[in-house]
């Protein structure tokens, strides 16, 4: 088992939609990049909302950049925990984010997103007041795990949330 540490919070206080993966996978980790395994589809997906064709081949500041200038902000649920690889299936022993606390602090976040089921239930776990409180949506993971997805389906459920 690895002991692993998600990374801080990437908030402005222009961000209006809150995307929280579960925890970053092992390539994620060894870059400290968010969704750096070039299979997840993550930037693609984000690329087609920011209308930023090329967003997966920019470097890792100007994705950030992108996302929080088109009012993204972006976080983990999980702050730590044990996992053997990347699978979520594998997460044991998590402990949360505060994420109540960076709510309070960017009260201009209006939704959030959870990108994928591990996320959701974590949230919902440690936070079910804030399903009340916010508009939450379990979207379907951009994890190459998930690969009964194409990008056109992620774009279309994940689409349903953000506009």
């Amino acid at each position: 088992m690895t002991n692993c540490k998600s990374f801080s919070p990437k908030i402005t206080t222009k961000s209006k939609i809150l995307i929280l993966g579960s925890m970053p996978g092992v390539k994620s980790l060894e870059e400290q990049q968010y969704y750096a395994h070039p299979q997840n589809r993550f930037w693609k997906l984000m690329g087609l909302f920011c209308k930023c064709a090329n967003m997966n081949d920019l470097n890792y500041s100007n994705k950030i950049n992108i996302l929080l200038d088109n009012g993204f902000a972006l976080w983990d649920v999980i702050k730590f925990c044990s996992r053997e690889g990347s699978l979520d299936s594998n997460i044991q022993d998590e402990i949360p984010n505060e994420i109540p606390e960076l709510l309070k602090n960017y009260p201009n976040i209006e939704k959030i997103c959870l990108n994928g089921n591990t996320a959701y239930t974590t949230f919902t776990k440690y936070y079910p007041q804030l399903l009340q409180e916010y508009k939450c949506y379990n979207m379907p993971s951009t994890s190459p795990a998930n690969a009964k997805y194409t990008l056109n389906k992620l774009y279309d459920k994940w689409s349903d949330a953000i506009k």
